[in-house]
């Protein structure tokens, strides 16, 4: 027990390192910012297809909602980290300048290709949920707004883009938080690809948890990785985790409280 003591007490002291802190904290900064890039890739995208399934059911427009539903099934219907694995070998990645990388916080362009791979094939994934929640929200616009919209002079384009769509939007934002809520989670699976986002962070400071709990001496005595590091690191990430997902759970729980009244 007094072992076990000492080692948490160790491992608990690698959070008061500022170097160890500041570098779970930039994957932090990378979960956030890639989860953004996801939803407003995908909200734009997921529009356009939800609108394809929805409305292109005559005559040659028929082909888009063939070709938009088939894009949103196979995507519903497969799991995430197949599409990482299949964009990892075969998705081809833009010339990248060690200057961008380094900007960027990389010591190499393949780490930085790699993660751009990775945001893609959390787009094409997530495109395919957005759709569905977009046509949720469209489907639940009164067919009289299209009769009225018409009967002012607005054309199609005008119709979905001024009246029809801002109203699903307006009803699908609680469940567009939720899917964020769901997208910041799932980001966890780029860990397995790229050290660059909190869990993959995480894992990367596991393996050198020796150099600051204590127990490093030096090169050629380089200590020990105890459990109570890995209890340590991934409670500071589920902590995390938790603090930005609950919040968001109660934004949400809100908003549809305020919608119900």
């Amino acid at each position: 027990m007094d072992q076990f003591m000492i080692d948490l007490q160790g491992s608990l002291g690698i959070l008061k390192n500022g170097e160890v802190v500041g570098y779970l904290l930039k994957g932090l900064a990378f979960t956030i910012g890639i989860s953004l890039i996801t939803i407003v890739l995908s909200l734009v995208i997921g529009a356009v297809l939800a609108l394809a399934r929805n409305y292109c059911t005559t005559g040659p427009k028929r082909v888009l909602k063939t070709l938009a539903t088939a894009y949103i099934e196979l995507f519903r219907n497969t799991p995430l980290m197949l599409w990482m694995f299949f964009c990892f070998v075969m998705c081809p990645a833009p010339p990248v300048t060690k200057g961008f990388a380094k900007l960027l916080g990389f010591g190499s362009t393949v780490a930085v290709k790699t993660l751009f791979k990775a945001i893609v094939a959390f787009t094409l994934f997530t495109r395919g949920v957005m759709a569905e929640i977009i046509r949720g929200g469209l489907n639940a616009v009164a067919k009289g707004q299209f009769e009225a919209a018409y009967s002012q002079g607005f054309n199609t384009f005008q119709t979905m883009t001024l009246i029809v769509l801002p109203q699903a939007i307006r009803n699908i934002v609680p469940t567009m938080l939720s899917q964020m809520i769901t997208t910041i989670k799932d980001s966890s699976y780029m860990a397995s690809l790229v050290t660059v986002e909190l869990m993959g962070c995480t894992k990367f400071m596991i393996s050198r948890a020796n150099e600051y709990n204590g127990t490093w001496i030096d090169r050629f005595n380089r200590g020990t990785i105890h459990v109570t590091d890995v209890f340590v690191l991934f409670g500071f990430a589920f902590l995390v985790y938790f603090a930005i997902n609950f919040t968001l759970s109660c934004i949400v729980r809100r908003i549809r409280a305020k919608k119900s009244a």
